[in-house]
């Protein structure tokens, strides 16, 4: 059994489900603080459970803290070179702090931090990225590069008693990723958190993520996930869910939607889609909406959902639990739509 991290009321490993987290865009700042604070409670609601951010200098050191202190989710601090900046992160309320002890300077500084998170029960992720492996592991392989460093990590956090870590290693191909992965779940037992470093647009970043997780997850490997966007956090996230649902690591709505072609009598794949998917994330419950185009297809696809509609001529057709029992207009089915999903 993988052990079990607490990152503020998120458990990680232990058997806990897998949770999606991002890392935030806008840097910190005080004058970026209450829109972080916003677009944190609005990820929350699609279904978040953590949020990273970068902490590259002191001055970073108070807008995180007034954020920790307002978040509606834990915060994790992303640290790099400078020890005190980590020691900071601490005092400033974080519930993780992102690291690596062979970046930060001598055995003295590493120690300084593993002692401060141990007294405060803020645990470290480790990660070991493709594009910062160290020097002289850079003639091996990627993956075998990821692996000595991620056994030199471990290593240095066992020498001083601390097991309250989660690991992750990240290489910008799917496959390499994978690999590291598996070998890294036969060798030792912490929590991995997993993702593609540097994995594009949204496109591409979908495909590749979708490769390596959906691979990892159905051997049992992965307990937290990120999927790095060039683009935005709700991207990040909205996508995180996706796989982790069509994996079968996550509940909740589920929308199927056609694709649109000639025939369609209702625009399903554009904006109405979007806003239905918007309600959906938005929403807990074991539903699924269909939102159909036309009738060659849709009366059977709206069928099969909890809810469904479709487009029929100039009207749009409601099935519940696979019968028909409502007829609307286009003007009309976004509004009754909400209002079946409230009631289901």
């Amino acid at each position: 059994m993988v052990r079990c991290v607490s990152v503020g009321d998120v458990k990680i490993g232990g058997g806990a489900p897998v949770s999606v987290q991002t890392m935030g865009k806008l840097p910190l700042r005080r004058e970026n603080t209450e829109a972080l604070l916003s677009e944190m409670r609005e990820l929350k609601t699609l279904g978040c459970r953590l949020i990273r951010f970068a902490v590259p200098d002191e001055e970073s050191l108070e807008p995180l803290r007034i954020i920790c202190a307002a978040a509606v989710m834990p915060v994790v601090a992303d640290i790099h070179f400078d020890y005190r900046l980590a020691l900071g992160a601490v005092k400033a309320g974080v519930a993780k702090i992102r690291i690596n002890p062979g970046n930060i300077g001598g055995e003295e500084r590493v120690a300084a931090v593993l002692q401060a998170c141990a007294d405060a029960g803020v645990p470290i992720r480790v990660g070991i990225n493709g594009g910062s492996l160290p020097v002289h592991l850079r003639e091996l392989d990627k993956v075998s590069a990821a692996l000595e460093a991620a056994g030199e990590e471990a290593d240095i956090l066992e020498k001083y008693g601390f097991r309250n870590a989660v690991f992750s290693l990240k290489l910008s191909d799917p496959q390499k990723t994978v690999e590291a992965n598996r070998r890294f779940r036969k060798q030792w037992d912490y929590p991995l958190h997993i993702g593609v470093t540097e994995a594009g647009p949204l496109i591409p970043s979908v495909i590749r993520s979708t490769l390596a997780f959906s691979t990892l997850l159905n051997e049992g490997i992965g307990e937290t996930v990120r999927v790095s966007v060039s683009g935005s956090c709700r991207d990040e996230v909205m996508c995180g869910i996706e796989i982790l649902r069509a994996c079968g690591k996550g509940g909740g709505p589920r929308l199927v939607s056609c694709p649109k072609c000639g025939r369609a009598r209702f625009d399903s794949d554009n904006r109405f889609a979007a806003q239905v998917q918007e309600l959906l994330y938005r929403c807990d419950k074991p539903i699924t909406v269909a939102v159909m185009g036309c009738e060659v297809n849709g009366p059977l696809e709206a069928a099969d959902a909890d809810i469904g509609l479709t487009g029929a001529g100039n009207a749009i057709l409601f099935y519940k639990k696979g019968r028909l029992y409502k007829k609307t207009d286009k003007a009309n089915a976004l509004s009754l739509l909400t209002e079946e999903i409230e009631k289901f």
